[in-house]
């Protein structure tokens, strides 16, 4: 049998959990593919698309593909989100503004009262895109939960979530969005796959959603190897930007690609940022204790290597 189009069981279960309508939900292979569907829906040639720079390439890339204009509003010198400029361009009322929170891929974020003051100055025009494929990491009382915060407010919106970090379901490919009413979520619907996601995707992430303990699990150890790593690369002299991802954002100094071949001649993959202005900076994957270990002892000795020619 083919999967469940409209996937009601999870669709369902997230509802609930949201306090949402089940017709609010959408399911996609991965939140990718919700970031395709909603550019394929709502993006013309020549409408603008604001994202925070620098971006998860795909919210530039789906733009691209659809004719549209990115605006991008760089993070300040200290690596955090620029309000001002964050403001300023919702307030110029683009098509979407489209980015993620935690940021991927530096890792900083919106405040609560940050993220209120988005949203007021949002034209009821603009689409909001937020996507939270970090959000089961990001604790505190200084990071909001979009949903909440947008629920009954007049204006379109779309909070995007996935099951390929914290619930380690990557290989499935499942993500959703919450949509902020049911004729848009409908809408949304008819620029995707009938069946965008498998049948044992679809399973496994109402299962995970049973796991809380496994869930909670996992991101304290993410947590906790994050800022054993942060201090460990801090020691070393690394520039790091804030995060509440489950990774950090590195400023080696270099040229990122090169660092980057050169830690996976050492087995380990980690990715250059190649976008202008960020060519030093490489994104890295918290991983377990042995993983992170495996990674410092890879870069010193990659830095070793090439401290020894230029010395030559």
């Amino acid at each position: 049998l083919y999967p469940d189009p409209q996937g009601r069981a999870l669709c369902t279960r997230l509802a609930a959990s949201f306090g949402v309508e089940s017709r609010q939900v959408i399911l996609g292979n991965g939140s990718e593919d919700l970031i395709g569907v909603i550019c394929r829906s709502v993006v013309r040639p020549g409408d603008t698309v604001a994202t925070l720079y620098p971006s998860f390439p795909l919210h530039e890339d789906y733009t691209a593909l659809m004719g549209g204009r990115i605006e991008r509003v760089p993070v300040t010198e200290n690596l955090t989100i620029d309000m001002a400029a964050l403001l300023a361009a919702a307030a110029r009322k683009p098509r979407m503004l489209m980015f993620s929170n935690p940021m991927n891929p530096v890792g900083c974020w919106l405040t609560p009262d940050e993220l209120a003051a988005v949203i007021a100055a949002l034209d009821a025009e603009t689409l909001l895109v937020i996507d939270e494929a970090y959000a089961e990491y990001a604790a505190g009382d200084d990071y909001p939960s979009a949903i909440d915060m947008l629920k009954g407010k007049d204006i379109p919106w779309v909070v995007l979530r996935t099951f390929s970090k914290a619930y380690g379901l990557a290989g499935l490919r499942i993500g959703y969005g919450v949509v902020s009413d049911t004729g848009l979520c409908d809408f949304f619907n008819r620029a995707r796959t009938p069946f965008n996601t498998n049948a044992i995707a679809q399973a496994s992430a109402v299962a995970a959603l049973e796991d809380l303990d496994h869930l909670a699990q996992s991101v304290k150890s993410a947590l906790t190897e994050r800022e054993r790593l942060k201090t460990a690369l801090a020691a070393a002299g690394y520039r790091i930007a804030p995060s509440k991802g489950n990774f950090l954002f590195i400023d080696a100094g270099k040229n990122a690609s090169d660092l980057a071949v050169a830690l996976l001649k050492r087995g380990v993959i980690v990715k250059p940022w190649k976008q202008p202005g960020f060519e030093t900076f490489i994104r890295v994957s918290i991983g377990s204790r042995e993983e992170n270990d495996h990674f410092l002892r890879a870069l010193a000795d990659a830095e070793g290597v090439d401290a020894a020619k230029s010395a030559g």
